[in-house]
Formats: C-alpha cells, sequence, structure tokens
C-alpha cells in the first residue's frame, strides 16, 4: 500500500494546548468502548476527508479506504502505545494516534471537518476528526513506523513487565536526564506522555526538571510506583476530565495538576500551581510539594 506525501508519523513528544491527547487512560478506555460498540458489526460505507487537513496524514490515499473495507466486518479494537486500532476481518487494520478524535455517532450528518466517516450496518458510525495534528492509517498488519512498532512491543504500564522495562530504561538513561525528559521522550514508555505525566510527578513529589542523578534509590521506586498508581486510577475512572471518549463524554478522574486543577491550589499544601514552558509543552507542579533541588 503506498504511501502519500507526508513526512513519517510524527507525534510530538509533549503536546500542545488545546489538541486531544491519546495516553494510556485514554487508549485502554477508547479501545474497550470500541470493542463494546463496533466488534462484529458491517462496514456499509466509508467517506474520505470532507475538509482537507494538511497535518492529517494517511497510510495511502484515503479515497481508496472504501473499497478496502466496505463490506467487512470489525473482528476487534485494541489499544497499545500511543495507539487504538481497528481490526477486520479481511485482514485489514486502521490504526489512529495522539491528535486524532473518535466518536460513535447515531448515523446523523457527520461533523464538518470529519477526516474520516465509517457507517456500520446497525445505522451508527464512528466519525474521525484532527484538530492540530494526527494520524489515520489503513494497513495490512505490515506497517512499518518506528512509533507503531515501539508501541507494539511495549510493556503496558500497568503489566508485570513495566517494572522491569523502567528499571533498565534507568540503567540506559543518561544521569542529568530530568524526570520529564526520562518518563516521556524518546518513546521509552509508549502511552506515558506530557498529559498523564504531571499527577504522576506530582504524586511522587518529583519536580519535572530533578534530574535522575540527584534522586535517591527510594525516589526512583517511588516514581515507578507513582506511574502504576495514577494511571490505574486515571483507567478505572474512564480516562481524565480533560478528554474525552467515543460518546463525548470527559473521563473521570480529576487531573491536579492541569488547567482544570490550576486554580484549587495544591490539595496537599494549599499552595499555589504552577504552570510554566518546558521541553516544548506546559508542566505543571507545586513548588512546594515538588522542589527543584533535593533536600541537603
Amino acid at each position: 500500500m503506498g504511501e502519500t506525501e507526508r513526512p513519517a508519523m510524527r507525534r510530538p513528544f509533549t503536546t500542545r494546548e488545546g489538541n486531544i491527547m491519546l495516553e494510556y487512560p485514554e487508549i485502554a478506555v477508547i479501545s474497550r468502548q470500541l470493542q463494546k460498540e463496533t466488534a462484529g458489526k458491517m462496514v456499509t460505507a466509508v467517506l474520505p476527508p470532507m475538509k482537507p487537513h494538511k497535518f492529517c496524514w494517511f497510510n495511502g490515499d484515503p479515497a481508496g479506504y472504501e473499497a478496502q473495507l466496505t463490506g467487512s466486518r470489525i473482528t476487534a479494537a485494541e489499544g497499545f502505545g500511543i495507539f487504538v486500532e481497528l481490526v477486520f476481518d479481511n485482514g485489514r487494520r486502521l490504526c489512529f494516534n495522539d491528535g486524532v478524535n473518535v466518536r460513535l455517532t447515531g448515523g446523523e450528518k457527520p461533523p464538518a471537518a470529519c477526516q474520516l466517516l465509517i457507517r456500520l450496518d446497525d445505522g451508527t458510525a464512528l466519525a474521525f476528526t484532527v484538530a492540530m495534528y494526527g494520524g489515520i492509517y489503513l494497513h495490512d498488519g505490515s506497517y512499518g513506523d518506528e512509533y507503531y512498532v515501539k508501541s507494539r512491543a511495549a510493556e503496558p504500564p500497568l503489566s508485570k513487565a513495566f517494572a522491569a522495562r523502567y528499571e533498565k530504561a534507568l540503567g540506559e538513561a543518561g544521569p542529568k536526564l530530568t524526570a520529564k525528559a526520562f518518563l516521556a521522550t524518546e518513546q521509552r514508555f509508549p502511552g506515558i506522555g506530557n498529559g498523564v505525566l504531571q499527577d504522576i510527578l506530582f504524586r511522587a513529589n518529583i519536580h519535572p526538571r530533578r534530574r535522575l542523578e540527584s534522586m535517591s534509590g527510594d525516589e526512583k521506586a517511588g516514581l515507578l510506583a507513582a506511574v502504576t498508581s495514577v494511571l490505574g486510577e486515571m483507567e478505572t475512572a474512564g480516562g481524565r476530565d480533560t478528554e474525552k471518549d467515543i460518546y463525548g463524554q470527559p473521563g473521570g478522574y480529576r487531573t491536579i495538576m492541569s488547567k482544570n486543577g490550576m486554580k484549587s491550589g495544591c490539595p496537599a499544601c494549599g499552595g499555589p500551581i504552577v504552570k510554566a514552558a518546558y521541553l516544548g509543552g506546559s508542566v505543571y507542579y507545586c513548588p512546594a510539594c515538588q522542589p527543584e533541588k533535593p533536600e541537603a
């Protein structure tokens, strides 16, 4: 399947304000919802982009997606790394990543800026839209993009194998690497991005700019514990309140270190929450609970 003229699939390591953030909780929630709502249903039509978006990338010409999918049935929906993927009974797979918004509709008129619409035999449809950037890729299982491959091979953050991956990454990381750079860049841990990072670091009492070399063994262990506990709570609650599911509903997890929680102040000490630019995106932290330098 040929590629349209576009750069290799991009996924900024940090997110820009206003874009849809598909990170581990949303990947888990949306894939389960799609499994529930679409598995076993037949594709009756596929509509290509209604309004071209130069930062929405496809694998091949999206106008050809209809011929490849119409008449096939969705057998499963999967979530891994930074991707959600629909699996069809004819061997095709449709994956999408950070920046792509999917909504289950009743078959009504699709959004004017819809980048792809998949109509199903029960009268419902899946509408895909893109705010700032995102990719929607139809492939035959041999898609070789590096981010896709890394996501497929990654240990889920709540799996038993994740701790070993975390320790291995710590051993490979340079000592001057910061907490944010370690967790949310270079796809060391696909699914952990700038969004979920904020509450993880708050739970661990770690400043985003803290260098790994300044952390004790207990602090590094506490950071791992915060990853699993915070992501588990986010998934259980149906995702974060800053993001929406396929029904257009926000998640039930109330973020603390985010634009939603900033006005309330730190729930631990009552002090102000600071927003700052760091590594290409915004970070939120409590200066009192998350000191930038370790205590002497």
